[in-house]
Order: structure tokens, then sequence, then C-alpha cells
């Protein structure tokens, strides 16, 4: 199983980004999609997180609330997490975490992607 992240860029202060995630391999469940950041020096932390159904429960960070927005894309293996009114000091690697499993057979775990950087700078 992998995930495979897409979105990510340079982006004014104010300004808007969309992030993807796509889940290759977690065939038979994925309890949450989330996604978590990492700054440079600190450390990996949770943006945002949705259940495994379409319109599955959100939970937000307090310091996204409001601006950020998880959703599920046309499939149920797709995460986008829209940004808006972005900030400086949120510039960081965005990756993305399915919780799942592969198979009925296999366990469950924590699966993450490579990251995407967003860069929020004039």
């Amino acid at each position: 199983a992998h995930l495979e992240e897409s979105g990510g860029g340079l982006v004014a202060p104010g300004g808007s980004l969309r992030l993807t995630c796509t889940a290759f391999g977690v065939g038979y469940k994925m309890y949450t999609m989330a996604w978590y950041r990492q700054a440079p020096g600190r450390q990996r932390e949770h943006v945002a997180t949705i259940g495994e159904t379409i319109a599955g429960n959100v939970f937000y960070s307090d310091a996204v609330k409001g601006r950020f927005t998880i959703s599920k894309g046309e499939s149920v293996n797709v995460v986008h997490l829209q940004m808006d009114n972005v900030k400086p000091e949120e510039t960081a690697v965005y990756y993305c975490n399915v919780d799942g499993q592969e198979t009925y057979f296999t366990a469950r775990e924590h699966y993450w992607g490579q990251g995407t950087q967003v860069t929020v700078s004039s």
C-alpha cells in the first residue's frame, strides 16, 4: 500500500491551496484519512481527520479550524485538504495518513505519504 500526495506549492499569505491524497492498496478498510504537517525544526502535528464514509466525521486542530476543510473525493480512497486564508507560519511539509487494513488478513496500521511542500510567502 502507498499514498500519493499532490497540490503543494507556493501560495501567498491569505491565499488558498488544495492538497489531494490518493491511497493505493488499502483495499479492505480505511478507518480514517488525515493530514499532518511538519515545519522545519518542529514536530509533526495533526491538521485534520475524516472518518471512513464519504460523509465521515471530521476533526480539525484548533490552529486550522474555520480555515481548512477536509473532504473525501469522488472515490473513498481520495481525500482533499482545502486550505484557505493560509498563514506564513503554516509553511511545512504536509503528509497524508491513512489508518487502515490492506486486506482482511493483514494488521491494521498507519500508512504515510512522502509529503508535499507548502510554502506560504509573498
